[in-house]
């Protein structure tokens, strides 16, 4: 659990180097059958920032704490990218299909903690 705060603290640094926003943590490890413990979710205004902020995060976690995602989708349109890091699963969105797709009303009965953006 603690390497897990770790990682997800350096994923959302990662995310605020590239100036990502509307960041929420989803802690699942409350519930019954969670896919995976937590979620990070942010979003990004262009298929560019979207990249750039996938790009932030998988090379500011492996350089700060040596870890790599194990599995990264989503590259080729950067619309909506996903980064498997085990018991964390990280997506960085544009805007309108984090909306469609809604992922923090999914699982609303997990705990939701909003990181305040940078700006």
């Amino acid at each position: 659990m603690e390497d897990s705060k770790i990682i997800i603290e350096k994923i959302v640094e990662g995310i605020q180097e590239r100036k990502g926003s509307k960041i929420v943590i989803v802690d699942m490890s409350e519930l019954e059958n969670y896919v995976c413990q937590y979620f990070v979710i942010c979003e990004g205004k262009s298929n560019t920032q979207v990249a750039a902020i996938a790009d932030s995060i998988k090379d500011y976690v492996r350089d700060e704490i040596r870890v790599k995602p194990y599995a990264v989708d989503g590259v080729a349109n950067s619309q909506w990218i996903a980064m498997d890091y085990g018991n964390i699963i990280v997506h960085v969105f544009q805007p309108e299909y984090r909306e469609f797709y809604k992922l923090e009303s999914l699982w609303a009965d997990a705990k939701l903690t909003e990181i305040p953006d940078l700006d």
